[in-house]
C-alpha cells in the first residue's frame, strides 16, 4: 500500500503544483507529502518534480510518469469499486430436485425470483417425484416430503406440507361416504406410487394404518387429481395440488376427524455443500417464501 499512498501523493502534488496544497487535499501534513514523493523518486530512480520555496514543477520524467501513475491509480479504484459493488453477490451454479407438481403450481416462481435477486446464479431444476440421495444422484439441493436419511446428508425443514383425503361428489354419491379409515378397504383408492398404498391416520386413540385397494397407481400428483375429480376413486393429495378443486367444491374432503399424519417439505442438502453461499442462500430463501404457512395454505 506504500507505493499506491506515495502514487497518490504525487498526483496531488502535480495536480495542485504544491505540497502544502496536496497534504490539505489527503488530510495529511505537508512533510508526509514530501516523504512520500521522495519515496516515490528513490523508487523510480527518478526525479519527478523541480522543487521551490513556493511551489513544485513536474521534470520532464515526471511528466511521462503523471500519465502512467494516473492510470495504475484509477485502475486500483476501479478493482476495489468492482469489489464492494459485487461483496455479497452470489454466483456459480445449483442443481435442484422438485417435486413436478410443486414445482409447476408454485416453486417455479420462488425460484424464479431467487434468480432474478441473483443475476450470477445459474441452476438445473430437475422435476422428480421420487426421495434421491443428494450425494449419490450429484444434486445441491433435493426437495420433498417424504421421510428419507441419507449418511452425510442434512435436512432442512422448509414449511409444513399439508394433505387432504378427498373425492368428487359422483363418486360418494355412488359409493357411499367412509366414517372410519378401515371402510377405505371397500373403496376405490387412487394411489401415489412413491407414498404407496398403506394409509397413515391419527386419532384419539392413536396412528391407524390401512392398506387400501389400488385401482389406480401413478406417480404423477396432477394424474391423481384428474382421477379424483372424474369420479374415479379416493385419493391423499396435497393440498397445494387440490386447493382449487376443493374451493371449487369438485372434490370433498374425508375423514376430517382422523387427519393423516403430518409431514413437513424438506430440503435434503450433502453436508459438503451446506457451507455454500449460493447453497444456503437458496435454502433460506426456500424458507422465507414458504414460511411456517406456505402460500397454498393461506385464506
Amino acid at each position: 500500500m506504500d507505493i499506491l499512498l506515495n502514487l497518490r501523493a504525487f498526483l496531488a502534488a502535480a495536480k495542485y503544483g504544491s505540497f502544502s496544497e496536496a497534504a490539505r487535499q489527503l488530510n495529511v501534513v505537508p512533510s508526509v507529502v514530501a516523504k512520500r514523493v521522495s519515496d516515490l523518486e528513490r523508487t523510480t530512480g527518478t526525479r519527478l518534480f523541480g522543487r521551490s520555496t513556493r511551489k513544485v514543477t513536474l521534470t520532464e520524467p515526471g511528466q511521462k510518469f503523471q500519465a502512467t501513475a494516473s492510470a495504475l491509480v484509477a485502475e486500483f479504484d476501479h478493482v476495489i469499486h468492482s469489489l464492494k459493488r459485487d461483496e455479497g453477490q452470489l454466483e456459480g451454479h445449483i442443481r435442484l430436485k422438485v417435486p413436478t407438481s410443486l414445482a409447476v403450481l408454485y416453486l417455479a416462481d420462488v425460484l424464479s425470483a431467487f434468480q432474478r435477486e441473483h443475476e450470477r446464479i445459474t441452476m438445473e431444476v430437475l422435476l422428480i417425484d421420487r426421495s434421491v440421495n443428494p450425494v449419490e444422484e450429484g444434486f445441491d439441493i433435493a426437495i420433498g416430503g417424504r421421510a428419507a436419511s441419507y449418511e452425510g446428508v442434512i435436512d432442512i425443514p422448509l414449511c409444513p406440507l399439508r394433505q387432504v383425503l378427498c373425492a368428487s361428489s359422483a363418486y360418494l354419491q355412488a359409493r357411499g361416504v367412509p366414517t372410519h379409515p378401515r371402510d377405505l378397504a371397500d373403496h376405490d383408492c387412487l394411489v401415489f406410487k412413491p407414498t404407496g398404498s398403506t394409509w397413515q391416520f391419527d386419532s384419539e386413540r392413536g396412528p391407524i394404518t390401512v392398506d387400501v385397494p389400488q385401482r389406480l397407481v401413478t406417480n404423477d400428483n396432477s394424474t391423481l387429481l384428474a382421477a379424483a375429480c372424474a369420479g374415479n376413486g379416493i385419493a391423499i393429495l396435497p393440498t397445494y395440488v387440490a386447493k382449487t378443486a376443493l374451493a371449487a367444491s369438485t372434490l370433498q374432503p374425508l375423514l376430517q376427524g382422523f387427519p393423516l399424519q403430518a409431514t413437513w417439505l424438506k430440503a435434503l442438502v450433502p453436508r459438503r455443500r451446506q457451507e455454500l453461499a449460493r447453497i444456503n442462500a437458496l435454502t433460506e430463501w426456500l424458507a422465507r417464501s414458504l414460511a411456517d404457512v406456505p402460500p397454498w395454505d393461506r385464506s
